[in-house]
């Protein structure tokens, strides 16, 4: 494919005499889009930004403070959107792989990756991978992530697991190509709501250095959401011998189920004296037990042809059917809320995909044929002047069918009842990059009609009881973001900034204007070069703004305009090393928080981000 290879990589087999006769690149990792990568088992500061809970880089998520719980959105560039409707309940998603976060393997020899993190309290938090070839053209892989961190606030826990198994097949002749995978994906979090009173957090008092003593809205709440998924994507030549002009038919299915339930014993919560429903009324008087079931099957059939010259174009068509649904019809006062959402949409759709010496593009457009408004384009142009320096572009234009959740949702609260039917959402995004051997830079035009989010319909600001809204005015978002890594000697400075700015006539989109992260460190070997070790600090902050809150009944954030969160540094301190295949990481997480009396740092109003603490872990690779 077309991949990205990271440097450094040829060290990994160096010094190991078993590896005489292989070479990285026998040791790939293909994504669905068949870009490559190889297994790399460098250390670099890329390498200490993706060492978490998602493993992948997070500038511009904030993490809740347990891990494993949902993370506030700083940038919202960092959505990305599909014309097709989804489940929603996106507090559960952030840690939920999708078919592109899949990886499919091609291994010279069988190849091992352990992931080890401790966690916050009573857990660790896991990731363990085993690709095999049982011959050059079928390999396996199987893969678990796990995670229990009971967290140092009450009702904190978070148990997630996300197991994953591909397989990938071509025949002799390279007619037939062939990727499936399986994932099944469960995500257990007590629900505490926040803290009641934030005075306690943020006056410097030893009596409540011990999070657990901080009274919380939820002492027994939790959400679960549970997901299977089946997916295969093959394709087949026509034509016995590649030449200059190929004919394939290729073939993507995906069949998904979800669940979601929130579950909550006690309906009152207490502050000081008084006691306050949260979420409002509800219709039984204890053990709520609200449950959303959702299955999805997807299908997509092309044609393909292919001229080495011109390049390939390709026809499809897609069926996708959904089920959204609960056991009841409700009828109350203010109307009839239905048991289910259910459809099938029928798109078509072409694409033209241009790869040529330092061209690469691919221009894809669907419409629905069938009685649903959506349309998707989206246009993507690489330019690479040379392996320092590359392009891109892109411009996606999306007519979006809304997810469910903001359509329809049941529960035993009485005002957490809604059916809707919301009008699509119109999306226009135009982006621009530059890698360039001195800095990386992007620049994010996008323009939204009618937008959906949450907001908070109750009047006692002790209570959250909020609803689906669609704003009937355009917004206008724009995001500028620049990183350059600065050297001398045997120090670095690695810094990233992102500017954000919203055109809006009322507050629905929110972001801070000013999101930055900075990195000095300093690295070097040691031992004859046994040992390479790198060490520093990361500043992590962002301006203050109307921060998003959070819901624990649909997992979801909205909008707040009560109070503005931000403003405050988070400061890491890591130690990190390489001994042959292995990463060693060390880290004391905010350590700022130990010289400063200022507790004004929150990941959502009413729910703090994490305290100083110390945490350290491994990434490590071996070869059979």
């Amino acid at each position: 494919g077309g991949g990205k290879r990271e440097r450094d990589t040829t060290s990994t087999f160096k010094d190991d005499k078993n590896f005489k006769t292989s070479t990285f690149d026998q040791y790939r990792i293909i994504t669905l889009q068949r870009d490559t990568t190889y297994v790399d088992t460098s250390l670099t500061i890329k390498k200490e930004y993706e060492y978490n809970y998602l493993r992948k880089d997070i500038f511009g998520l904030l993490p809740f403070s347990n891990e494993g719980q949902t993370y506030t959105t700083l940038d919202y560039g960092y959505k990305k959107y599909s014309s097709f409707p989804e489940i929603g309940f996106s507090g559960k998603h952030f840690n939920y792989m999708q078919p592109n976060d899949i990886k499919y393997y091609s291994v010279a020899t069988p190849i091992t990756e352990l992931y080890f993190k401790t966690t916050m309290e009573q857990g660790q938090s896991v990731d363990a991978l085993i690709a095999v070839n049982t011959s050059e053209r079928f390999s396996i892989s199987v893969a678990f992530r796990g995670l229990r961190s009971l967290g140092k606030y009450i009702n904190q826990l978070s148990s997630t697991g996300n197991f994953r198994f591909t397989t990938s097949y071509n025949t002799l002749n390279k007619r037939y190509y062939l990727n499936f995978h399986f994932t099944g994906q469960d995500f257990l979090n007590g629900e505490n709501g926040g803290i009641t009173t934030l005075d306690q957090f943020e006056i410097d008092d030893p009596d409540f250095e011990n999070r657990a003593r901080l009274e919380v809205y939820l002492r027994d709440a939790k959400s679960f959401m549970k997901g299977k998924r089946y997916f295969f994507d093959h394709n087949f030549r026509i034509n016995s011998k590649e030449a200059q002009n190929n004919l394939y038919l290729t073939h993507q299915f995906n069949y998904e189920t979800k669940f979601f339930e929130y579950n909550q014993a006690t309906l009152a919560s207490t502050i000081g004296q008084t006691r306050i429903n949260r979420f409002g009324d509800s219709y039984i008087g204890a053990n709520i037990n609200d449950h959303t079931r959702y299955n999805r099957m997807y299908n997509k059939l092309g044609a393909i042809y292919e001229n080495k010259t011109l390049g390939k174009f390709q026809f499809f068509v897609e069926d996708f059917r959904y089920n959204y649904f609960y056991n009841k019809v409700l009828i109350l006062d203010s109307g009839t809320v239905p048991s289910k959402l259910s459809d099938e949409i029928n798109t078509v759709g072409g694409q033209y995909e241009y790869r040529k010496n330092k061209w690469n593009g691919v221009f894809a457009y669907s419409n629905s044929i069938s009685n649903q408004a959506l349309s998707n384009f989206d246009a993507k142009l690489n330019y690479k002047l040379n392996e320092k320096n590359e392009f891109q572009f892109q411009y996606q234009m999306l007519n979006k069918i809304p997810d469910h959740v903001y359509n329809l949702y049941q529960s035993s609260f009485v005002n957490y009842n809604w059916a809707n039917d919301f009008n699509n959402e119109k999306i226009n995004n135009l982006q621009a990059i530059a890698k360039t051997q001195w800095f990386t830079a992007s620049l994010k035009v996008t323009s939204i009609k009618d937008y959906l989010y949450f907001s908070n319909d109750a009047t006692d600001e002790q209570q959250q009881i909020i609803s689906p809204k669609q704003y009937d005015k355009t917004i206008n978002y724009l995001s500028v973001n620049l990183s350059r890594e600065f050297k001398w000697w045997k120090l670095a400075l690695d810094n990233t900034i992102l500017y954000q700015e919203v055109d809006q006539e009322n507050s629905v989109l929110n972001v801070p204007k000013i999101t930055t992260r900075n990195s000095l460190y300093f690295t070097d070997y040691f031992f004859k070069k046994a040992l390479f070790l790198q060490t520093g600090f990361t500043l992590n902050y962002f301006t203050k703004y109307y921060m998003n809150d959070y819901n624990p009944v649909v997992t979801e954030a909205f909008v707040q305009t009560d109070r503005k969160i931000g403003d405050f540094p988070m400061v890491d301190f890591f130690i990190n090393a390489r001994i042959r295949q292995t990463r060693i990481f060390l880290k004391a997480e905010h350590f700022n928080t130990m010289f400063s009396s200022d507790r004004n740092y929150y990941t959502a109003p009413n729910y703090p981000y994490r305290d100083f603490m110390i945490r350290f872990g491994l990434v490590w690779n071996f070869f059979q």
